[in-house]
């Protein structure tokens, strides 16, 4: 079992910010229903997730960077903070990347003392309160009963925790004062008490001060627990329509000088609200909802460089549905060739790279491309799930219909695109192809890199594993027979079709091979070989 970090090293870094985006991945939807201020547009679970999202790939990337060797905690939290601001999406996503800049300052000073050692536990502390008043600082108009209340209230907390505890103990004060102040939001801001809920984006602070916890007590705290609090559920959430704020939201990424920051500031604050300003070392990200859009962004020309530019109008309907098609299917294909195949059948692609699965704007991306009123997508891998519920609920924010079919491999993707037909009712579609995807086995191949042990017994580096529904359960010295005795164990329940998408690099005697094994054995199965081209894995298996 590996070392839980007890401080705050970058291993726990890396740790608390897979955990956060976990988290808020498991619950994007419930922090969604829930979200009625500063815009009742339910997106302040998906604009959270999307942000994180961008913090870990940078994350990730520093550590890849490194190779074998551990980054250091400076490099690795100053790289989530400018992940989050790059990637930072909406009013929570803004203010949530500034929280983290925040703690970024504090955390990536370098260790003090006779041999280098720092009192880990007060840098966490200095950490909070910073990332909670460069939050304050950073909106125009701060609103008490909002993830800013949450924030400093877990700044307070871990101040307040007796002394001589360690990082977890501070983690778990700061964790469990921002719960209570979580509770406490609707009886703080008018339009949550008259909704009956908490606070959307202090609801998903929580999840990543809980996270925090959990990396570094080895004790992260449950879905339920962590949503205690929530009082409402979306149906509930009926909004008085004097609510009803500016048409646009305006979201940017700038470069530009700290005293035309400061001018941009006040002239944003003039043209509309929900002002949020966030950077600093001349990039920033600004986020307002206006009405005149147009102006929006010319005040950033007038300030510096802004590019990136979003400009979301909250009543998604306005889009012109004339000009799109009726529906589309969005895949996600390991390789190239399956990119070929699935674009000749009609679908819209995205590429996974081997090691770099696609992030959600990707998918939100492939998604717009597509220019369909409604959308299927095939995400086509387990650990995609998240991910690609956050950019179905992005597009549905904008109006598209979006329904995801949660496909685990590419096998399952193409037996489920193999049933499409556009000219039925869309839901008569999805619950045919879902059918499809759902009565398919799937299984991969892949090449031991190291010794290790699983679920088939211990394998030694440059053996074949042949992977069933996700186990390993055949391990194997090649290709050609380790395939064969995995389409025996899948074959023995039965089955008509078996696909195979052969990889870049495999021996061209191995199709020809197995299409043999399935023929001599199974008379009444057909099989069906495709070109993969380059992908992770030699060689995937569908049986239907």
């Amino acid at each position: 079992m590996p070392q839980i970090p007890d401080d705050l090293d970058a291993v726990a870094v890396r740790t608390w910010c897979s955990l956060a985006l976990d988290a808020l991945g498991s619950d994007r939807e419930e922090i969604d229903a829930i979200n009625v201020y500063p815009i009742a547009d339910g997106d302040t679970g998906t604009n959270l997730y999307m942000t994180l999202e961008s913090a870990s790939q940078a994350v990730e990337a520093v550590f890849t960077g490194y190779g074998t060797e551990t980054p250091d905690r400076a490099d690795v939290i100053r790289a989530m903070a400018h992940g989050a601001l790059i990637g930072a999406r909406g009013n929570s996503g803004t203010i949530l990347a500034q929280l983290l800049r925040g703690m970024s300052e504090v955390l990536a000073e370098p260790d003090a003392g006779p041999e280098g050692e720092q009192d880990h536990a007060a840098l966490l502390r200095r950490a909070l309160r910073r990332a909670a008043s460069s939050a304050y600082q950073a909106v125009a108009h701060p609103v008490e009963g909002t993830m800013l209340t949450v924030a400093t209230a877990a700044a307070d907390a871990a101040e307040a925790q007796a002394p001589g505890g360690g990082c977890p103990e501070v983690a778990r004060a700061a964790y469990e004062g921002a719960r209570t102040a979580l509770r406490e939001t609707p009886g703080q801001l008018a339009v949550l008490g008259r909704a009956g809920v908490v606070d959307a984006g202090g609801r998903g602070l929580v999840d990543v001060l809980a996270a925090l916890l959990g990396a570094l007590s080895g004790e992260m705290p449950a879905a339920q627990e962590r949503g205690h609090g929530t009082l409402a559920a979306a149906a509930d959430c009926a909004v008085d329509p004097d609510d009803a704020g500016p048409a646009f939201e305006v979201i940017y990424l700038l470069e530009a000088a700290d005293e035309a920051v400061a001018r941009l500031r006040t002239r944003l604050d003039a043209l509309g609200d929900s002002l949020v300003v966030v950077g600093g070392d001349g990039l920033w990200n600004v986020h307002v909802h206006v009405d005149d859009a147009g102006a929006a962004v010319e005040a950033g020309v007038e300030a510096g460089r802004p590019y990136r530019i979003r400009i979301t109008h909250f009543a998604a309907a306005a889009v012109e549905a004339r000009e799109q098609i009726q529906r589309a299917v969005v895949a996600v294909v390991p390789g190239e060739g399956l990119a070929d195949l699935c674009a000749g059948a009609g679908a819209t692609t995205v590429l996974g790279r081997p090691g770099e699965p696609p992030a959600s704007g990707e998918l939100v991306d492939a998604i717009r491309r597509a220019h369909a009123r409604e959308v299927i997508l095939l995400p086509n891998d387990a650990d995609l799930r998240h991910t690609a519920a956050a950019a179905a609920e992005q597009m549905r924010t904008e109006g598209v219909r979006v329904a995801l079919i949660p496909t685990r491999a590419a096998v399952q993707g193409l037996a489920a695109l193999a049933v499409h037909e556009p000219e039925r009712r869309f839901d008569e579609d999805v619950v045919a192809m879902t059918a499809a995807a759902r009565t398919t086995r799937y299984a991969e191949l892949a090449v031991a890199e190291r010794q290790s042990w699983t679920s088939a017994g211990i394998c030694q580096a440059g053996d074949v594993l042949g992977l069933i529904d996700g186990d390993v359960a055949v391990i194997g010295a090649d290709v050609a027979s380790t395939a064969e005795t995995v389409l025996q164990r899948m074959l023995a329940a039965g089955g008509e079709l078996v696909t195979l998408v052969v990889g870049e690099g495999v021996p061209e005697t191995v199709a020809p091979r197995l299409e043999a094994y399935v023929r001599e054995r199974h008379l009444a199965v057909d099989t069906v070989v495709y070109e993969g081209g380059r992908q992770a894995a030699p060689l995937l298996i569908g049986v239907e």
